[in-house]
């Protein structure tokens, strides 16, 4: 039996997911074809749009957007396409995010003490604002190694905050392994009655000096983070929030739940496969093949978005012949000799992260000739070169601003 689709999705990050969305609202049958799950769990779950420009801290991300080079994605889609972006994002996560009031960034407190701009953020780190002038007290856990609150404090401090943050450490209750992940943490606190909230709180309490916040690390409950933050706030007298983890993140992983939740009710078909070749009549994708219990399935569709990511997402491939997008085989332009992918200088502006496939401002990629590689083909997120996105603290904003433009282009054109 022929498996077909309006829109075929390869990638199952956000910049997938958001496609999928925007091609199904479009009125396109889709289905998204990952072969793992989202990257999200790895992420902060911090929605960043641009947070710096040639080094130089943004208030208002939007106001720098035209000052962006040629290439780069953002220039490519537009400034509206990066509202559209974040409109789909505010429409997923309704209230349990916030930023949507303004176009500024704000400023948070991560958990190694620096303080990162952000456009979003969930409404569990709201309490944690740099800019709030009110006295925080950060508290870790002895078997929790990621997060070292007195040391975060002193980093905070040291970035001049407007207000004074000091840390404590105190045990868990239930004393959990030392190398426990995060999800256990949260789901202890997640029980039907208020006990390991109310034995945590009381621990606090030991070291809690009157400080108008009390933050955390972020894991304060998977399935009721909210109701977790109110008994705590309710026993200390104070407003308590998470701050962002690495990963795995609960922020990431709630955030994934959410995108996962929007994607059944548009009717998104996810297959968790990869794709492993593809099938084309000339400049005309037919097919992306997948593998499935051994056997090679093609999955037919009108158009196609690809959102596998970049370097660090497996979505661009490299050895030592050279710089290659795997799934549909798009240029990716980079230099010849492996020694210029990067320089020297600890804090030079390297290459390697540009690495991407070019677009056009359709998003099609692009062949080393400057033709068109598939007519029915757009490219989304990471995957996509001219951005530098840890050096611009820009990788969520493009890919929901790509994404959001490649699924609406590829949905309409099947109607």
């Amino acid at each position: 039996m022929a498996i077909e689709d309006d829109v075929l999705v390869v990638g199952g990050g956000v910049a997938g997911m958001t496609a999928a969305l925007a091609a199904a609202e479009a009125g396109a049958s889709v289905r998204l074809v990952t072969k793992s799950q989202s990257t999200l769990r790895h992420a902060s779950g911090l929605v960043d749009v641009l947070g710096y420009a040639d080094g130089d801290l943004l208030a208002d991300p939007f106001a720098a957007l035209d000052d962006l080079p040629a290439d780069h994605p953002y220039a490519k889609v537009g400034v509206e396409a990066v509202r559209d972006g974040l409109a789909r994002f505010d429409a997923v996560t309704g209230e349990r995010y916030r930023g949507g009031h303004t176009d500024r960034n704000a400023l948070l407190p991560t958990h190694g003490g620096a303080v990162k701009p952000t456009a979003r953020y969930p409404a569990s780190a709201a309490a944690g604002l740099a800019s709030d002038e009110r006295d925080a007290l950060l508290v870790g856990f002895e078997t929790l190694s990621d997060f070292d609150a007195p040391l975060a404090a002193d980093h905070l401090r040291a970035a001049d905050v407007p207000f004074d943050v000091r840390g404590a450490t105190v045990s868990f209750p239930g004393t959990p392994r030392a190398d426990a992940k995060v999800t256990r943490y949260a789901h202890a606190l997640d029980g039907n009655d208020d006990e390991e909230r109310e034995r945590l709180a009381a621990r606090v309490a030991r070291v809690h000096d009157g400080e108008p916040r009390v933050g955390f690390p972020a894991v304060l409950g998977e399935a009721h983070p909210g109701d977790v933050r109110a008994t705590l706030a309710d026993a200390l007298d104070a407003d308590v929030f998470e701050v962002p983890m690495g990963p795995p993140s609960l922020p990431g992983i709630r955030l994934e739940a959410d995108y996962e939740r929007a994607l059944r009710e548009a009717g998104v078909n996810v297959v968790r496969r990869p794709v492993v070749d593809y099938e084309a009549d000339g400049e005309h994708l037919t097919a992306a093949v997948v593998e499935r219990n051994g056997q090679h399935v093609p999955h037919h569709a009108e158009s196609f978005v690809l959102a596998t990511g970049g370097l660090v997402g497996e979505g661009i491939d490299s050895d030592r012949g050279g710089v290659r997008e795997p799934v549909f085989d798009c240029h990716v332009p980079h230099p010849a000799d492996r020694y210029d992918w990067f320089v020297d200088e600890r804090f030079g502006e390297q290459p390697y992260p540009r690495f991407g496939v070019v677009v056009d401002d359709d998003l099609r990629p692009r062949d080393a000739e400057g033709r068109i590689e598939f007519e029915n083909l757009r490219a989304a997120g990471s995957v996509v070169g001219g951005a530098d996105f840890a050096a611009e603290c820009s990788g969520m904003g493009v890919s929901l601003a790509t994404g959001d433009a490649a699924g609406s282009a590829a949905g309409a054109d099947t109607q």
